[in-house]
This record gives C-alpha cells, sequence and structure tokens, in this order.
C-alpha cells in the first residue's frame, strides 16, 4: 500500500469536512520551504537563482510553525533549496510531528545518510528522495555524477531504520519510455514505499530552458510509459492524477490546493509562479485572483503546466465529488491508470515561444524610469536592483515583493526585506547579475566533455 492507512483516512475525513462545509477552496498539502540554499545546482531547478543575501537566510522554527497553524492541510510537504541544510530542520519536524502532520521531507538525500540520527521513524514522516530516474539520467539532470549512487545509499539506509521512504522524480523533454519504466522497477526492488512523478515546469529562471515539456508531450510521454506497465508499480499520489497525465482525463488547476509559505511569505497564486506575496494564509485565499490561473484562464504561464502541485487537488477533489469519482479511484488503483493510445507525433510550441520570451527580458545593465513594466521586470529579475527614490537617495538590493503600494527590497547583509512605497521610486536600474542567467547544465556537460579526454565517459542526452 502507497500510504499508511491512517494517513488515507486522515486526508479523506478532511476532505469530506471541507465539502460538508461548502468549503469550495481549501489547502490540501502545505508546501512548506524553510530556505533556498542547496548543495546541487540542477539546470531545471528555478528556486536557488537568488542573491546571497536571500541563500543565506532561512525560516526560524517559530515561522514555520506559525505558517503551518494558520494553514490547516493535513500534509506538509517540506522542499526547498535542500531543506536538510536548515540548522533546526529536526526541530521544524518535531513541531509538525506534535501537531499530527503527515510530512514529506524532499530531499537530494547527500546528506541524509549522516542526517538520520536527528529523527526518529513514524508514520507521520517521510523521506521524499530526489530520483530523476536511473543513474545516467539522474546524474545528468542534477548536474553532478555520482549523486545517484549516493541517493540509493541513503535509500537503502534509512529503510533498514525503519523511516518511510518515497521517490520524487520530475520528466523532461526527450526523456526514454523504455528507461523511465526500468526506473520504476529498480524503485520497487529498492523498496520504497511509492513514486511521485510530475513534468517538468518552466520555471522562468531555470538555467536550462530547452527541456521542459509542453502539453502534448507529456502527454504522449506518460502514454509511452504506461502502455507496457505494471500493476507493481507503487504512486505516491492519485491515480487519477496518472490519467491526468496521459491525457484520459481532463482537469482545471487548483493552485489554492498547494499553498506555499517561504522566507518572502505566502506565495501568489502557487509554488511554481511569483506573482507577488501575501503576509498571511487568509490574505492569500481572499486576495489572490484565482481566476487568472490554471490552463482555463488562458494565462501564457499556466499553458502548458501539468504539474503535480497545481493538479493532484484537482484529483483527489473528483474522488471525493461523487460516487462515480470514488469508483473511479478504486478502478485505477486496481488495474492501474487508463491511457489512450500513444500518438505518432505530438508537441507544441511552448518550448520556441518560452525562448523567445526569455531572450526579451531585461538583463543587466538595463535601466529605466520606475514605471508599472519596468518594476514588473525588477521582481521577475533574480539579481539585485538599484531603485532612486524621489529625493535623490538610493537604494540596492533584490525586490522581494511587489504590491500595488510598496516594494519590498531586501538588502544585502538585511535579514528580512524593508518596504518602500511605490510612489517614491523615480528610477530603476539592473545592477546585479542574475545569476539564473548563468547555463549550469551546460557548465556541467562542457566539463564532463573534457572528461571524455581522461577515459570518462559522459553522458548522453536525456
Amino acid at each position: 500500500m502507497p500510504v499508511p492507512i491512517s494517513q488515507m483516512f486522515t486526508v479523506a475525513s478532511y476532505v469530506l469536512r471541507q465539502k460538508l462545509k461548502g468549503n469550495a477552496r481549501y489547502p490540501l498539502v502545505l508546501m512548506l520551504e524553510p530556505l533556498y540554499r542547496c548543495n546541487l545546482a540542477c539546470a531545471g531547478c528555478g528556486k536557488i537563482q537568488y542573491p546571497s543575501q536571500v541563500l543565506k537566510s532561512h525560516l526560524s522554527v517559530d515561522e514555520c510553525l506559525r505558517a503551518v497553524d494558520e494553514c490547516p492541510a493535513p500534509v506538509v510537504s517540506i522542499p526547498g533549496g535542500e531543506p536538510l541544510l536548515h540548522p533546526e530542520i529536526e526541530k521544524i519536524v518535531a513541531g509538525l510531528i506534535e501537531r499530527k502532520k503527515y510530512i514529506y521531507l524532499c530531499t537530494n538525500a547527500l546528506l541524509l545518510e549522516e542526517k538520520l540520527d536527528l529523527f526518529t521513524p513514524t508514520k507521520y514522516l517521510s523521506f521524499s528522495v530526489h530520483l530523476d530516474g536511473l543513474e545516467e539520467e539522474h546524474d545528468f539532470s542534477v548536474c553532478r555524477d555520482g549523486t545517484h549512487r549516493q541517493a540509493v545509499r541513503a535509500i537503502e539506509a534509512a529503510l533498514a531504520r525503519g523511516f518511510r521512504v518515497t521517490t520524487n522524480t520530475t520528466l523532461f523533454e526527450g526523456a526514454d519510455p523504455e528507461r523511465t519504466r526500468r526506473f520504476f522497477d529498480e524503485a520497487m526492488k529498492l523498496g520504497v514505499e511509492g513514486m511521485m512523478i510530475s513534468p517538468g515546469y518552466s520555471y522562468e529562471k531555470a538555467p536550462d530552458q530547452q527541456h521542459f515539456l509542453a502539453r502534448e508531450r507529456t502527454r504522449n510521454l506518460f502514454r509511452r510509459i504506461f502502455a507496457n506497465g505494471t500493476r507493481s508499480w507503487r504512486f505516491n499520489q492519485s491515480a487519477l492524477f496518472l490519467e491526468f497525465l496521459t491525457g484520459a482525463r481532463d482537469y482545471d488547476c487548483t493552485p489554492w490546493g498547494n499553498p506555499t509559505y517561504s522566507v518572502f511569505g505566502w506565495q501568489k497564486p502557487c509554488y511554481l509562479l511569483q506573482e507577488g506575496y501575501a503576509d498571511s494564509f487568509p490574505a492569500l485565499m481572499q486576495d489572490t485572483h484565482w481566476e487568472r490561473y490554471g490552463h482555463a484562464s488562458g494565462n501564457p504561464k499556466c499553458r502548458d503546466c501539468m504539474v503535480h502541485s497545481g493538479f493532484e487537488a484537482s484529483a483527489v477533489e473528483e474522488a471525493f465529488s461523487s460516487l462515480r469519482g470514488m469508483l473511479a479511484i478504486v478502478r485505477a488503483s486496481l488495474f492501474g491508470p487508463r491511457s489512450p493510445a500513444p500518438a505518432p507525433h505530438a508537441g507544441e510550441a511552448g518550448v520556441e515561444v518560452r525562448a523567445a520570451e526569455e531572450a526579451l527580458a531585461p538583463t543587466q545593465g538595463f535601466e529605466a524610469p520606475a514605471t508599472p513594466e519596468s518594476l514588473r521586470a525588477a521582481f521577475a529579475y533574480r539579481g539585485d536592483v538599484t531603485l532612486t527614490l524621489d529625493d535623490g537617495s538610493q537604494r540596492t538590493g533584490y525586490v522581494a515583493n511587489l504590491s500595488n503600494e510598496h516594494v519590498a527590497l531586501w538588502r544585502r547583509g538585511a535579514a528580512r526585506a524593508e518596504s518602500l512605497a511605490r510612489a517614491r521610486i523615480r528610477h530603476v536600474a539592473f545592477t546585479g547579475r542574475d545569476t539564473a542567467s548563468g547555463r549550469s547544465w551546460e557548465t556541467w556537460l562542457r566539463e564532463r566533455e573534457k572528461q571524455k579526454s581522461c577515459g570518462v565517459d559522459a553522458p548522453s542526452a536525456i
């Protein structure tokens, strides 16, 4: 069974209570990001491309627990960054266990084996280990050799100690269905509780923009994977969501199902888009214009997204909305997800459109009067900017939030951002380097090509 019965019952009873109360929007999983710092620089990640003052900061234990107390979600996912780098991660986990929250601590497992003594096995804690396929694919994805072997050793050590362990896999453009099936088989042999899979989402600031899947390519990839699947595979997610990935079902996004809290506050509208931050969970739910997001909204940023954090809650909602939904989840769980026949050719122009948009984005050296457009560009920029105020003074730092009235600027050496009135800002200059402009995947590949001359084989394409 992919998850404990107690967890299934807790989630099911929580959803039913929300429906009985008539709540159309409610959180299912809280994404608690205590820090953005990481010990890897994956080319497909947009979460570590912040200036040093942000990467050096982290949420305190009290801040984490206050966020959990604000948000009634029964499940808490702890991504990052790498959460095991947090100096008090064990205290955060202990506080969540006291609140009887089911925790998925997301980790690349490079530190897991040495940190196991900080934790005690319990039904409330699962280590969700990032594995993006077999050894070749995974090491290529994270831009460092040897990480797959280290993660597997850590998984084995955690399982031997009695911990719950799941895997978390992101599939990108060019993923091989046959090797993905082999990876699923290997994960089952390891003895993990279940697997979570998701197509890669095109973080605007990810160094590698070439390998994110467009919607039709996503469907065709998962159809090819499940065309020769096996019922021995255990997934740590709704079987109806897996059917959504194959195109057998169609859902609209429910971003409020997976709210995110980080050092910036409550992220609008979701874990994947940075559209500003709210000061509290009620403010996030009440003040976010949810109708502007999701595939049905026509928002170009949401066009290709099929990520679990946007659609898993949609699948859970259907499962508990009617007897038909309940029967569908039982059938899919017993016999595997439905999967239409793979198309011989499938694709969209999403990658090309995103590349064109990225090429038009302002870069270091850009200067402009403080218009709504230039301030919006400053908020999207992952480097420091210099703001000139109405009295001629200047402030330099990272734009951490943008509202109709204020700009939150996180200056170097500061513990948190300070608020500046937008009406006072006269000029914007991009004076710092956008760290997301570096191509970590390409840099790593060049290094591996150099090693070939020393007799070390470089990995093939994904």
